[in-house]
């Protein structure tokens, strides 16, 4: 069990019928996410072709500002509020698609955005699982 999912269980009030696995999942998701564009970014900086490389270095770091504020609204679950977490994890699935699709660009060239990339699409998935388990 992960350090999310204990402090998910140990919360002292009901959560409701929210699927604590996919919050879980989500959670982790958006923080591995935005670690993992932080780093791509940093790496693209130390690329010598890095003038090329300016859109992928800012859909990362906009990609990991999104995932990071997502991952941490979902920690809090006192005075939940839907439509704020809904409206997140669209920002966050949006996010994390547009980085995604950047990184497969240079993918071929630079194995950082292949990384990238996978995680962008796992989080991206991850938030559509929890969005569809909040309807």
């Amino acid at each position: 069990m992960t350090h999310i999912r204990s402090m998910i269980d140990t919360y002292p009030k009901d959560l409701g019928d929210i699927d604590v696995t996919r919050l879980a999942e989500c959670i982790s998701a958006c923080f591995e996410c935005a670690q993992t564009c932080t780093a791509c970014a940093d790496a693209c900086l130390a690329e010598d072709m890095v003038a090329d490389l300016a859109t992928c270095i800012r859909t990362d770091l906009d990609c990991a500002d999104i995932c990071a504020a997502t991952g941490m609204v979902l920690s809090r679950r006192t005075g939940y509020n839907p439509a704020t977490t809904r409206a997140l994890l669209e920002a966050c699935r949006t996010a994390c698609r547009a980085c995604a699709d950047e990184c497969e660009r240079h993918a071929d060239m630079h194995d950082h955005c292949q990384v990238c990339a996978e995680a962008c699409r796992r989080c991206e998935q991850a938030c559509a699982d929890l969005l569809t388990s909040l309807a």
